[in-house]
């Protein structure tokens, strides 16, 4: 399982993935952590190479250690569709307000990518949380926990690219409390419906109910699952992408 023509050393699958149908195309996940967006994609019915700067030993798609900025550029073109999700430091509520003098630790990937994605003249798809991303990108489609009945909010924007258009469906209204230590008061997970995925404190729940709120079950490790997205996200996002692609002309991968 890995792109036409390309010729790299990646590290195979894992052996327990779920069955689907292969719908004939290939999803490069760019800044691809443990594979939130690319279990999405492969329920949609494609095939997932995944690229990170860092090892992503918990990864289950065949996977290239490496820049994903590089790695778009030089072999995007060879995929059917690209994924990209870079790292929301720069942007995010951690280097905001008081906290705007760390903004400089952290390198401003949503441009770079944004060229690298367009040079491919391939369909992408680049994911953000909310906050000054949104102000940085056209914001096609916006996507939370609430649409697909899970136990998390986690709103994440979407812009489409290469041609890609994705259809907006409603949010629907968030309903119950949010779990969790609030104004001194605790809500248990008897009481709220929404996890917090993201750090350690505050009675957010245990590592089997973040894997159970976020569809995320081949990982036990609390940081890899909160740095994720759900699965449902990029599966409904693969099904419209693969309508789409299955009517457009076929193209090179030169």
């Amino acid at each position: 399982m890995s792109a036409p023509g390309l010729s790299l050393a990646l590290r195979p699958a894992a052996e327990w993935l779920p069955a689907r149908p292969w719908n004939g195309m290939t999803v490069l996940d760019a800044y691809c952590n443990i594979g939130g967006a690319g279990m999405g994609f492969w329920l949609a019915g494609f095939d997932i190479v995944g690229v990170d700067i860092l090892d992503q030993p918990n990864y289950p798609f065949p996977f290239l250690q490496g820049d994903a900025v590089e790695t778009i550029a030089a072999h995007g073109r060879r995929f059917d569709l690209i994924s990209a999700g870079p790292p929301c430091q720069y942007d995010c509520t951690l280097t905001a307000g008081t906290n705007a003098a760390r903004r400089d630790r952290y390198a401003d990937l949503l441009e770079p990518t944004r060229a690298a994605l367009e040079s491919t003249g391939r369909p992408y798809v680049i994911e953000q949380p909310p906050g000054r991303a949104s102000k940085r990108m056209r914001v096609d489609l916006t996507l939370c926990g609430e649409m697909f009945g899970l136990r998390v909010l986690r709103h994440r924007n979407f812009e489409a690219g290469g041609g890609l258009v994705l259809d907006q469906p409603p949010h629907v209204p968030h309903r119950g409390l949010t779990i969790g230590y609030r104004h001194g008061r605790y809500v248990s997970p008897e009481q709220g419906r929404y996890f917090q995925v993201y750090g350690n404190g505050g009675g957010k729940g245990s590592v089997p109910q973040w894997q159970d709120a976020m569809g995320i079950h081949w990982t036990t490790d609390r940081r890899e699952i909160a740095e994720a997205i759900p699965p449902d996200y990029s599966q409904v996002i693969g099904q419209q992408a693969a309508r789409q692609l299955h009517a457009a002309p076929a193209r090179s991968a030169a």
